[in-house]
């Protein structure tokens, strides 16, 4: 059994409060629960730099989460007892999501306990459509050391969210991981802990004539290890599998650009399959 307790603070970390329904008074928003929880607001509204953050009574645990309607469910694996997941609000961010993410007055946030074999089922393990540009002690997480002039909608974030919208460039359902012309572009999926992997998909940004695309990427894993991959000009996805190896991390770099004379590459998704093993 572990305790979940879900809160909506400010930037200075102070509860904020709302009404959990119209008849009602306005009240601290926060909630506790054993393996689950959660939240149900029928008068606030979101401000930026706002903050759901979700506490643990034990570190190391794998959620179901589902923090907005427009979020699909995730599970996401937390390495100590805190996530925090910052809201925003600037223009630039709202480019980068649906029109409705946390906007209006009322909204449902859920958190539970993974199952067992939610956990451990051989899939998309780098899916994340919570992850956020920063580490927020959640996985998978991806970064990268270029973002295309730090616009959200090219965020490394963006290629792990399950949108495989790939035929334009820029504004929601568009965004990419953009590298800004960078010869020494690389873009890692951090998993948290160990897991297996097999197979690695990636589904290139295809707004052509405007992009360009990469010939060959080459993955590289914890040990050190590697492989390399030749890509195709196209706008659906590409599958390359390998032999098993344990890793906790993926780097998607050695990007090597085609002849074809735009300077834009960019990656819509990749996707690493494999699953978690051992003690959960």
């Amino acid at each position: 059994m572990t305790i979940i307790t879900m809160a909506i603070r400010d930037r200075n970390g102070k509860i904020k409060e709302g009404k959990f329904s119209h008849d009602m008074d306005r009240q601290k928003i926060t909630a506790s629960g054993e393996d689950f929880v959660q939240l149900a607001l029928q008068d606030y509204h979101y401000e930026d730099s706002d903050e759901i953050r979700v506490t643990l009574d034990q570190a190391g645990i794998f959620l179901m989460v589902k923090l907005d309607e427009t979020l699909d469910s995730t599970m996401i694996y937390v390495k100590g007892r805190e996530w925090r997941y910052v809201v925003k609000r600037t223009q630039n961010a709202m480019e980068a999501a649906p029109k409705f993410r946390f906007a209006g007055n009322c909204h449902y946030l859920q958190v539970r306990i993974a199952t067992s074999a939610e956990i451990h089922a051989y899939r998309n393990i780098a899916l994340n459509p919570h992850d956020q540009k920063n580490d927020s002690n959640a996985y998978p997480h991806a970064r990268a050391n270029v973002e295309t002039r730090d616009d959200a909608t090219f965020f490394a974030c963006n290629a792990i969210d399950g949108v495989f919208a790939n035929r334009s460039h820029g504004n929601y359902p568009y965004g990419s991981w953009g590298i800004n012309r960078q010869s020494d572009a690389a873009l890692t999926i951090d998993f948290g802990k160990e897991v297996k992997v097999d197979r690695v998909r990636l589904t290139l940004r295809a707004d052509f004539p405007h992009d360009n695309y990469w010939e060959k990427v080459t993955a590289v894993f914890s040990d050190g290890s590697s492989e390399t991959f030749a890509t195709k000009k196209t706008d659906i996805g590409q599958s390359f599998d390998f032999a098993q190896r344990e890793t906790t991390c993926i780097t998607l770099c050695q990007l090597i650009q085609s002849d074809d004379p735009s300077p834009f590459p960019a990656l819509t998704q990749v996707e690493v399959f494999g699953y978690y093993e051992g003690e959960c």
